[in-house]
């Protein structure tokens, strides 16, 4: 199966606007420049208020979900060997076999779902072991499916009807002991001796096949209408036909129906190798997120597995990235903050600028590369900037920042200051939403050394509403810190117009972390911190520089 070459572009695991936005404008970038659709914009986690209200303003769909990036079945190579229909004859699946030469066949449902899989070793068993001379009936055959089977046409008698009841007699005695044998509703072989044909219909049987003829007579064709006896005739002889007929029996009564060991294309290769290993079958169905069959794997498949590969913006921290990035090949990164703990394998293009916010870095690449900017990418672009500057108070901003912002604001046709507060107004409306949400809205995991610690930060232009907030987070950041091995929690409650904010702290030595890095008191879990409006550059660096001199 040929597989989609795809390039994801994604950012960290819980989200900003910057994060999703840069993910969006970096892949068209990509997309124009190349002229291809081979990058495409992902999310590793849920979207938060603004970043919502962003993504509806300009008409832009959120990027697709990716919160793991390891190999997956359709990462593999997947044989696109084709099913049959649940309809088909043992005859003809025997035949799909051996012109794929395969010994598994997937049985499909007339919609293309999985339905059972027959093997040759199934076709070997039936015909190996002593099966009941009702099979054929307690198969519900098709009288058309006898006929194609044995070469033969149906010449009296509705041929889409079904041998659902009796046995099968080969007719080898003379017509006088016929009764001793023949039963009402039996399927009868029986040559071109019409004596032996009359005899059988008299009888009660269900279907005459005849053979070594093309046609009956006008009266034997008479008298099986009369007892509604479907007659078929076939030029093979008896020998010939009595070993074919079992043949036409339809597929699916001899499949595997049950306890299938099958595969979904999104399921884990590590989830997968041990049941592979485990039952060492030779093949192994896959099917798509609709339940329709798409082709087999093997063990075999297990060694060419694809990695998928990775564009990161907007972050450089292993535990902020999506979850098995070991597994996936990164190609690139494009990054405002400092250089973290993400490794690489091989050498990788890695762009990274003291500025504010990634889009702005995005901006100074669409320049170099000659691709016009989009509206609705200036608008993104525009919205991650204000987004991460808070409107250019954050120590973060740069003059680039600003001037990039500016004229992305002019190429939406927005009012940039009129637009940031409709734009932080929605991300600061929390009403309804649990302190979980809250605190991990926008959430992120540090490591240094031994120490484990997240900060999560909410900005506001509401005094009263941050105030409302600390009240809710308190008592749920003893909930919530140890979880992961995370030993402190801080959240930032900024006050974007008073560019101030109040920190919550929680965790052991979270208030000496305080102490020494700012010189404040932490009160009941609570400090101020005048003009700090930055976790990027103002609390982590702090909390970095104590952390390394302690």
């Amino acid at each position: 199966m040929e597989r989609m070459d795809k390039i994801f572009v994604v950012g960290h695991k819980n989200p900003d606007t910057d994060s999703i936005c840069s993910a969006i404008s970096l892949t068209y970038l990509k997309n124009a420049s190349s002229g291809s659709d081979r990058y495409k914009a992902c999310r590793a986690g849920q979207i938060n208020e603004e970043t919502e209200f962003v993504l509806k303003y300009w008409k832009c769909d959120p990027p697709s979900y990716l919160p793991n990036v390891g190999t997956q079945v359709h990462d593999m190579d997947i044989d696109d060997s084709e099913g049959a229909p649940d309809d088909i004859t043992i005859r003809i699946a025997w035949e799909y076999m051996k012109e794929s030469e395969t010994v598994t066949l997937p049985i499909m449902s007339e919609d293309g779902k999985l339905e059972g899989i027959l093997t040759v070793d199934d076709i070997a068993k039936y015909y190996i072991d002593a099966y009941t001379k009702t099979i054929m009936s307690e198969a519900k055959t098709k009288y058309y499916d006898i006929a194609e089977t044995i070469n033969g046409n149906v010449v009296v008698g509705n041929e889409h009807g079904i041998f659902c009841k009796g046995k099968v007699v080969v007719c080898a005695a003379s017509p006088e002991h016929l009764g001793h044998y023949i039963e009402q509703d039996d399927l009868v072989i029986t040559s071109d001796r019409e004596d032996t044909q009359r005899q059988a219909i008299e009888l009660g049987a269900s279907c005459l096949v005849v053979t070594l003829m093309e046609e009956v007579s006008p009266e034997i064709r008479q008298l099986a209408e009369e007892h509604s006896c479907v007659v078929i005739c076939t030029t093979f002889d008896t020998y010939t036909v009595a070993r074919l007929i079992n043949q036409s029996i339809p597929a699916r009564y001899l499949m595997k129906k049950k306890d299938i060991i099958a595969f979904k294309q999104d399921d884990f290769v590590d989830d997968i190798r041990e049941i592979m290993g485990k039952y060492r079958y030779r093949d192994f169905p896959v099917s798509d997120y609709n339940g329709r069959y798409v082709g087999m794997i093997s063990r075999r498949s297990l060694i060419n597995v694809k990695k998928k590969r990775l564009i990161l913006v907007d972050h450089t921290e292993r535990s902020q990235a999506v979850d098995n990035l070991d597994e996936a090949e990164i190609l690139e990164i494009v990054d405002h903050h400092r250089i973290g703990t993400v490794e690489t394998l091989q050498p990788v293009y890695f762009r990274g600028e003291p500025v504010g916010c990634t889009c702005t870095i995005l901006y100074s690449m669409y320049h170099e590369q000659g691709v016009e900017i989009p509206p609705y990418i200036a608008g993104l672009m525009c919205s991650a900037i204000v987004s991460d500057t808070l409107l250019f108070r954050s120590p973060t901003c740069t003059p680039r920042d600003e001037r990039a912002a500016r004229d992305l604001a002019e190429i939406a046709g927005i009012d940039l200051e009129a637009y940031a507060k409709e734009m932080f107004r929605a991300g600061s409306n929390l009403k309804g939403k649990s302190p979980e949400e809250i605190l991990h809205q926008d959430y992120k995991k540090f490591i240094f050394g031994e120490t484990v610690f997240g900060v999560g930060q909410i900005s506001s232009m509401d005094e009263e509403e941050l105030k409302e907030i600390a009240g809710t987070l308190r008592p749920y950041l003893a909930e919530e810190c140890g979880k992961g091995g995370t030993q402190m929690i801080f959240f930032m409650l900024t006050d974007i117009l008073t560019e101030d904010t109040t920190l919550l702290c929680y965790g052991k030595g979270s208030d000496g972390l305080v102490r020494d890095s700012f010189g404040a008191e932490v009160t009941d879990g609570t400090c101020l911190l005048p003009k700090v409006v930055s976790r990027k550059k103002q609390l982590i660096p702090a909390f970095m520089n104590t952390l390394q001199n302690a």
